[in-house]
């Protein structure tokens, strides 16, 4: 297969891969299993994902990305090498461009290790976008106008606030709080209220299911299946939706406050745009229940869930590949 550009939209929760001409051809956790005894990698993504809280001692599933950024390197490495042979095969005759999506406010030491761990995967060259303007391309917002646009992206790791105005980021800010830092919350509430150790799959699955960000009149209950820490025998609990939005109650005032923050530093009439426009959120966390509804509210600027949210960064790094020549000289960062 003659694959000449990929597109991975790097993620602390999920890594999706995307081709020009076939779309999203993968879309898995970012999750890596390695042997501690050779140090080996033996799984990634689904696979790996599978293991998280079930190995033994001899085998460490992790992820490779805490909060947007690299916390482990070769594990790095090990995984954007088994997205790049899965699209393109282990015997390639052309090695391909990657584009590749980071936070906003990554450093330039880490940005520089994402680049270095692509080119040592395989990638002929790699270049390095912020999301924020990968996610509003997707969302579909022309950021190329003289008009600011904002955009929340809520990852697995990071909530992403930018406001973008001809091609680039006026005003940003990072908050490392994402669907990750709301899984933990809830799985510590659930330890402190029951005594009841949960693990972050049932934490996550809490989140999806009965989770919201405004309370609800009717509440939603889920049966919660754990580790009972004073007897050490399993247990099972009854949970309500209003208990989750408790739990959830100071990640989501971060996210907030971000916000916050970004309209406090735009130009006067960059917010303006932004009250007439509303902000737009994108992300894994944009699918947490009322969460746009909580923001309008708090901030009182009108704030809509983009078209298929999980997919925007990736949508976006596609519409960049295609256009890539266009592209770089306005929002490539580095080669």
């Amino acid at each position: 297969m003659f694959v000449r550009k990929i597109g991975i939209d790097l993620g602390t929760a999920n890594t999706l891969v995307f081709v020009p001409g076939k779309g999203v051809i993968a879309d898995e956790p970012s999750v890596v299993a390695v042997s501690i005894l050779d140090n080996k990698v033996l799984a990634v993504g689904n696979d790996a994902k599978e293991m998280l809280g079930r190995t033994p001692d001899t085998i460490s599933a992790s992820r490779p990305l805490k909060d947007g950024a690299i916390a482990d390197y070769k594990v790095t490495e090990a995984m954007l090498r088994y997205f790049i042979n899965k699209v393109s095969g282990k015997v390639r005759f052309v090695r391909p461009e990657i584009m590749i999506s980071i936070p906003a406010g990554v450093t330039s030491t880490e940005k520089r290790a994402v680049t270095d761990a692509a080119i040592r995967a395989g990638a002929k060259a790699a270049y390095v976008v912020k999301e924020p303007v990968l996610a509003a391309i997707g969302a579909g917002i022309p950021i190329n106008l003289a008009a600011g646009n904002m955009i929340i992206d809520i990852g697995g790791g990071t909530s992403e606030v930018a406001i973008i105005s001809l091609g680039g980021i006026v005003a940003a800010n990072s908050a490392r709080v994402g669907g990750n830092k709301l899984d933990q919350a809830i799985a510590d509430y659930i330890k402190r209220k029951y005594s009841l150790a949960i693990g972050e799959r049932t934490a996550e699955e809490v989140k999806i299911q009965i989770g919201s960000a405004l309370p609800q009149v009717k509440e939603d209950h889920m049966e919660v299946r754990g580790r009972d820490l004073a007897g050490g025998l399993p247990k099972t609990v009854k949970i309500s939706s209003n208990e989750v939005i408790e739990a959830m109650q100071d990640e989501l005032r971060e996210i907030i406050n971000a916000i916050k923050k970004v309209l406090q530093e735009a130009p006067p009439e960059l917010a303006a745009d932004v009250m007439d426009k509303g902000m737009v959120l994108s992300g894994g966390g944009a699918l947490l229940k009322h969460l746009d509804q909580l923001i309008t509210k708090t901030i009182e600027v009108p704030c809509y869930v983009a078209e298929d949210p999980l997919k925007c960064v990736v949508k976006g790094i596609g519409i960049a590949l295609d256009n890539l020549d266009l592209y770089k000289r306005t929002i490539l960062l580095s080669k």
